[in-house]
């Protein structure tokens, strides 16, 4: 039986989400990757069981996790059951729907049919009676912004999550969807965008604006860039990688020469810093408390001591920002 370690809270920083209650560790354990029947069972529970004993409190996954979809929920459910059962108050599991998850017009997307009825699904995958949080994925251009957040409302009037966010929403879906749910009684928590060192459209976008302004959290997912801000790819593609792989989320093309100089280029501030070049990556997406957690997978407990390390070192120079900033968009 595990016995989770009890100094679990010594070493990570744990941030407030936005204006509410609910603090975050500055990194949370993805289950995009990694948790599926295609992975060794007791690989994934030894990997969850040493995020906890790190402080790592925060679980997030999605319905269509896997693969295939649904199996990371699956997956966590018998480490729930098997595990972390004594452990439930202590844990933030959050879960999303939006993508394609079963066939016909009531599949995917944002209506108030598919999200309620996918929450009820992701519950029973995962034995739960409710998730902390649950977000809409992605914004569904047919339907009314309206009906997606009453979703969300519901969602929690039902006493299924705690809390609500979103995630792939623009800056201003994101005030939209804000003000809607203010209006509903539901604040809105967290936002999930995609941001890394390599993929400004956060701060380009305005979102993380619109979030400061709205004083709602946010939690940064691939702030490595699929693996591509690791030491995988300061030689070229190795034939083992995600990018020498049929991915659609990373694909050969992306892995140019000119790519692989600036890799090197922030390996080395990286290296002056005592750290690796994911670590960098990490701490520069939490710089400044902008950023509530960043989202980081793990194919072993020792890749997520790794990651966990970075959170050692989250300061930096105005010099070294602005490096990287020139290696970047040089």
């Amino acid at each position: 039986m595990y016995t989770a370690h009890p100094d679990r809270y010594a070493e990570m920083p744990y941030r407030r989400t936005g204006r509410s209650g609910l603090k975050l560790p500055a990194l949370s354990l993805g289950l995009w990757h990694n948790f599926g029947p295609d992975r060794p069972v007791e690989t994934q529970r030894a990997i969850l069981r040493r995020a906890f004993d790190l402080g790592v409190t925060h679980f997030d996954l999605a319905n269509n996790y896997g693969p295939p979809p649904g199996s990371a929920e699956s997956a966590l459910g018998e480490a729930l059951k098997a595990d972390f059962a004594p452990y439930r108050d202590e844990l933030v599991i959050s879960t999303k729907a939006g993508y394609l998850m079963w066939p016909g017009p009531y599949g995917e997307w944002g209506s108030r049919k598919y999200l309620l009825s996918s929450l009820d699904q992701s519950l029973s995958r995962m034995g739960l009676e409710y998730v902390d949080i649950f977000y809409s994925h992605r914004p569904d251009p047919k339907t009314p912004l309206e009906e997606t957040m009453g979703a969300l409302h519901t969602a929690v009037q039902q006493g299924k999550a705690l809390y609500v966010g979103v995630s792939n929403y623009s800056a201003e879906q994101t005030r939209e969807a804000a003000r809607i749910l203010a209006e509903l009684g539901t604040p809105l928590l967290i936002h999930q965008p995609r941001y890394s060192m390599l993929d400004r459209r956060p701060e380009t976008g305005g979102v993380l604006d619109a979030l400061d302004e709205l004083q709602v959290g946010s939690i940064a997912y691939s702030p490595l860039e699929q693996g591509l801000l690791t030491d995988r790819y300061l030689n070229g593609i190795p034939e083992d990688s995600r990018a020498a792989s049929d991915s659609p989320f990373l694909n050969s093309d992306a892995v140019t020469e000119e790519l692989v100089g600036k890799l090197r280029a922030l390996n080395e501030i990286a290296g002056s810093r005592g750290q690796s070049l994911a670590q960098l990556a990490l701490a520069w997406v939490l710089r400044q408390g902008r950023v509530t957690s960043a989202l980081v997978g793990a194919s072993s407990p020792r890749q997520l001591e790794d990651s966990v390390a970075a959170t050692g070192n989250l300061d930096f120079g105005a010099d070294e920002l602005a490096r990287i900033d020139k290696i970047v968009q040089g």
